[in-house]
């Protein structure tokens, strides 16, 4: 075997002793998802809290790196950047349901474009096999880019919490089978 393989395999047997913890994790992301279900909107603003604090240190640790370039017009742009990002986070905190409103509308649209974008790559490379997959990934997503949308703004108040639980669910899963799978 080779010094790279007996890494990995080195590797995943110290993964294997610690396959308790995945499960734990797993069985506390799942707790958290059905909260995240049970109450979408709280899950809504704790999401938006959560990107209202990274544009807050986001916009800090711009403005510092500002104070260390050498040239006014990188110095200007790096402030008024940094300045911009943290007074989008204080904004968050200040209004966190027009900033879901705000999100939730980023996101139809991000839905939109990448799903177009997915499916139109998809269709350019027909000849290839599994081209079918990649439009079909690209009209859904497109269709709830279209379907968040329509809903828009009265569903930013519960859309940004579904996808918290979902994903925190499919996390929990994830962990608890990573874990299972490495008792076995």
């Amino acid at each position: 075997m080779t010094l790279h393989g007996d890494a990995l395999k080195i590797a995943i047997e110290q993964t294997r002793t610690k396959w308790g913890w995945f499960v734990a994790l797993g069985v506390l992301l799942l707790i958290f998802g059905g909260i995240a279900f049970a109450n979408l909107f709280v899950a809504t603003v704790a999401s938006v809290y959560v990107v209202g604090w990274l544009m807050l240190m986001g916009g800090i640790i711009e403005i510092v790196h500002a104070f260390g370039v050498k040239t006014w017009s990188r110095f200007f742009y790096w402030l008024l950047s940094g300045l911009l990002y943290a007074v989008a986070g204080f904004f968050a905190f200040g209004n966190p349901l027009l900033a879901s409103a705000v999100l939730t509308f980023l996101l139809a649209i991000a839905l939109v474009a990448s799903g177009v974008l997915r499916a139109w790559v998809g269709y350019s490379h027909r000849p290839e096999r599994g081209w079918g997959w990649i439009v079909a990934a690209g009209v859904v997503s497109a269709l709830a880019g279209l379907i968040i949308a329509m809903g828009w703004p009265v569903n930013s108040l519960w859309v940004l919490g579904l996808f918290l639980a979902i994903d925190l669910i499919f996390q929990g899963w994830t962990f608890v089978a990573v874990g299972l799978a490495l008792k076995k």
